[in-house]
């Protein structure tokens, strides 16, 4: 996410758990060292892992969850007081709705999403529990492949 000047901003939600001892952080899915060592990384550097974060997000919410009208999504969004970032991807808008008050959506269609044939017999809440843990596991196979190899040849 981007302030008013363009800089990225921590993708922090505290609920670290790097802190504990996992290479991938349960609250905000970065890798341990880039918590560690955000405040020192260049906004390109922010920005790369911002997007990679993104992508897993998007890539994990677009089999459950279909956006059929971002701009009644965002004007939800808006009415419901809840911050997005609105020039990243509508899903990204979704999650920060879900992660809200799922519990409070009746209709998904009155805030421009409607979930997928596959999952309508779960509710909003499960379905955002599938999606944050599918966002970490994504995000823990991505850290495993390629970072943890990296890690292994530098100590082998």
């Amino acid at each position: 996410m981007s302030d008013l000047l363009g800089r990225v901003v921590t993708p922090c939600i505290g609920v670290c758990s790097t802190g504990i001892g996992d290479d991938v952080c349960r609250g905000c899915k970065r890798f341990c060292h880039e918590v560690i060592n955000w405040n020192s990384y260049s906004q390109e550097q922010k920005r790369s892992i911002d997007q990679r974060l993104d992508r897993f997000l998007v890539q994990v919410m677009e089999d459950k969850l279909h956006i059929v009208n971002a701009e009644l999504l965002a004007w939800q969004l808006d009415v419901q007081r809840v911050r997005y970032p609105a020039q990243k991807a509508p899903h990204i808008w979704l999650f920060q709705l879900l992660r809200a008050g799922a519990g409070q959506i009746q209709e998904p269609r009155q805030y421009g999403f409607l979930v997928d044939a596959a999952w309508q017999d779960q509710s909003l809440l499960q379905i955002r529990e599938a999606i944050d843990r599918e966002f970490y596991l994504l995000s823990q196979a991505h850290y495993e492949r390629y970072i943890g190899r990296y890690i292994q040849k530098q100590e082998g």
